[in-house]
C-alpha cells in the first residue's frame, strides 16, 4: 500500500492517544493471541481489543479492523500484528499495531476525514484533536461535606 502524506506525524499522534490501550494489550498472554490468530477467531481478538480500549476511550473508538498476523519462529522474536480502526467524530484512522517481547509499533495505512482541509497539517491538528475528544475523561469524586 502507497503511505499517504504525513503519515509520520499522524503515526505520532495515533502512538500517543493509545498508549495505555496497548500497554493492556500487552497484559494478554502471546498464546492467547496465537490460539486466536490460528483459528481464526478474530470475535474473541475483537473483544480483547474492546476490553482493553473501553476504560479510556468512547464505545465504538478503536476496534479490530480487518484481521491480524502472528510472526513466531524459530529464530526469531514473536511479534504480533493486529489490524486496528480508530474512529473518532469527524475522521478514521486505519493502522497496524506491532506487538513484540520488547517494543510496539504503529504503521497507519489510511486517514480518513469526512470534511478534510486543504493543509494536512490541519488535518492532522484535527485528528489529534478528535482524539483527545474521544477519550474518556476520570473526573474527581466529589468531597463529602460533613
Amino acid at each position: 500500500m502507497n503511505r499517504q502524506p504525513h503519515s509520520e506525524e499522524r503515526e505520532i499522534v495515533v502512538a500517543n492517544a493509545i498508549q495505555e490501550v496497548v500497554a493492556e494489550l500487552r497484559m494478554v498472554d502471546l498464546a492467547d493471541y496465537v490460539a486466536f490468530i490460528r483459528m481464526e477467531r478474530f470475535a474473541n481478538l475483537a473483544d480483547i481489543v474492546e476490553s482493553a480500549a473501553e476504560l479510556y476511550f468512547m464505545p465504538g473508538t478503536v476496534r479490530l479492523g480487518n484481521g491480524a498476523e502472528i510472526h513466531l519462529g524459530w529464530s526469531e522474536p514473536a511479534r504480533v500484528v493486529l489490524d486496528l480502526e480508530l474512529k473518532p467524530a469527524g475522521a478514521n484512522v486505519y493502522f497496524s499495531l506491532g506487538l513484540s517481547d520488547r517494543e510496539a509499533s504503529i504503521d497507519v495505512n489510511y486517514v480518513s476525514f469526512d470534511t478534510p482541509d486543504t493543509e494536512p497539517e490541519a488535518n492532522t491538528a484535527f485528528l489529534a484533536s478528535s482524539l483527545a475528544d474521544a477519550r474518556i475523561r476520570r473526573s474527581n469524586p466529589a468531597v463529602a461535606a460533613c
